[in-house]
């Protein structure tokens, strides 16, 4: 630790507490996070769930551990430095944010749940004070301390994540839930970034469940059988409501954002989109209706191709030439030939019958293919498809053929070096750093 100055405190949580610091050599800055625990060797403090989590996430959207550092027992965090949180943004905002400006931030944490979601773990404490921004431009999420692996065994420990923020089945201590309680938290995010206040601000499990309830409506016991099961185990009955629509409740909110928050807002959990789904929502399709249409005709690439659409444009008949451009001189076609036989390893042909090409391919001798040989030949074609477009310009020009022998004569070995971990003998002091190691 003696290479960071502390500037000052940042905040102070249950596990431990984070400090602004600044690195002595380069003078950059970063959040140091104080674990309160003490941690006797570092295969415990690497098997903590932010540690390993951390050290497989690797997103834009995902806060970066630089370092781990354990001294006199002590273990330290080293995470990048961002100015503030998205509570903090909210809370200091004069005026509501435009919702191009919450679309983006929305996007963000979305992109970075789909990251987590698809290396198999869940955030299970997403809210405000842990998606951590540099203004609204770039947002990170931030604390992973309560994340699970998607594929680790239930029963889970059924207190996770602030009780504002937490999913019905959580709230009636379900113990096999699953990723899609992130989604209802980024929901309720969504709904207090239009309005700048909580959606649900419960003062006990009870009042959460009854506030959820007067908005949304009491739960169908058809869709959401699992829920009344656990509510009876609780000797909880869902209060008799018929909801408030969104609309009036985040009368801010663009159709398009309301039909995602009533997505991310359903009891079932099975009902709930996925990240990558929420992310094909047409809220998120800015400018999908700007695309300009292909243009009506444009250059082949391929000699296939191109001659296609030169056969095309000859049999069209012509009526005029215009009196500034010269005649093209016409002369007799060359049978078409597939150049590519030798990867396809046997002769496709083209033949037409009832009106429609049909493609076969013929087994049996090794040999060149045969593209269109049985296509009637027109007159006359331009005379720039005599040089037989661009593969054969490509192929004419190309340093390897398809199929012929290469001198291995050419290549010579690389040497391979031994590689050696460089490291680094310490003064003798207490601290050891295995960051570099543990973090790679």
């Amino acid at each position: 630790m003696n290479r960071y100055v502390v500037l000052q405190q940042l905040g102070d949580g249950t596990y431990g507490s984070v400090v602004l610091a600044q690195r002595r050599d380069t003078g950059e800055k970063v959040a140091i996070k104080r674990m309160k625990r003490k941690y006797y060797s570092w295969d415990e403090a690497m098997n903590l769930r932010e540690v390993k989590s951390l050290k497989k996430l690797n997103h834009a959207n995902i806060v970066k551990l630089r370092e781990v550092i354990r001294e006199n027992d002590t273990l330290y965090f080293v995470f990048e430095y961002m100015r503030g949180n998205l509570y903090q943004l909210i809370r200091d905002a004069d005026r509501a944010f435009p919702e191009p400006v919450l679309r983006n931030i929305i996007y963000q944490v979305l992109q970075g749940l789909a990251h987590m979601h698809r290396h198999g773990f869940f955030h299970r404490d997403l809210k405000p004070e842990n998606l951590l921004c540099c203004g609204p431009e770039l947002v990170k999420i931030a604390d992973l301390g309560l994340a699970r692996e998607v594929r680790s065994r239930p029963p889970y420990t059924d207190y996770v994540s602030t009780r504002w923020y937490r999913a019905p089945e959580v709230l009636l201590h379900d113990t096999r839930y699953g990723a899609p309680i992130d989604l209802w938290a980024l929901g309720c995010i969504t709904a207090e970034l239009y309005t700048c206040r909580p959606l649900f601000p419960g003062n006990s499990e009870i009042d959460q469940l009854h506030k959820i309830c007067a908005t949304l409506g009491t739960p169908d016991r058809d869709e959401w059988p699992e829920g009344y099961s656990l509510a009876e185990a609780l000797r909880f009955r869902f209060p008799i409501s018929a909801g408030v629509p969104l609309a009036r409740v985040v009368p801010s909110a663009s159709p398009p954002a309301l039909a995602l928050l009533a997505a991310l807002l359903r009891y079932p959990p099975r009902d709930r989109p996925t990240a990558p789904q929420a992310l094909r929502f047409p809220y998120f399709a800015v400018g999908a209706a700007l695309v300009l249409p292909p243009p009506a005709s444009r250059a082949r690439r391929t000699s296939i191709r191109g001659d296609t659409e030169i056969l095309g444009q000859a049999a069209a008949p012509v009526n005029k030439t215009p009196a500034s451009v010269a005649p093209v001189p016409l002369v007799n076609l060359a049978p078409l030939r597939d150049r590519f036989a030798d990867i396809l390893g046997g002769e496709v042909v083209h033949e037409t019958g009832g009106g429609e090409q049909v493609l076969r391919r013929t087994s049996g001798a090794r040999g060149r293919s045969v593209v269109a040989a049985q296509l009637p030949a027109p007159p006359i074609v331009p005379l720039m498809a005599q040089s037989g477009g661009a593969a054969a310009a490509y192929l004419g020009a190309a340093r390897y053929v398809a199929g012929s022998k290469i001198d291995t004569s050419l290549f010579r070995t690389i040497p391979l070096r031994a590689h050696r971990e460089a490291t680094t003998v310490g003064s003798g002091a207490a601290r050891v750093d295995w960051a570099a190691k543990y973090l790679r």
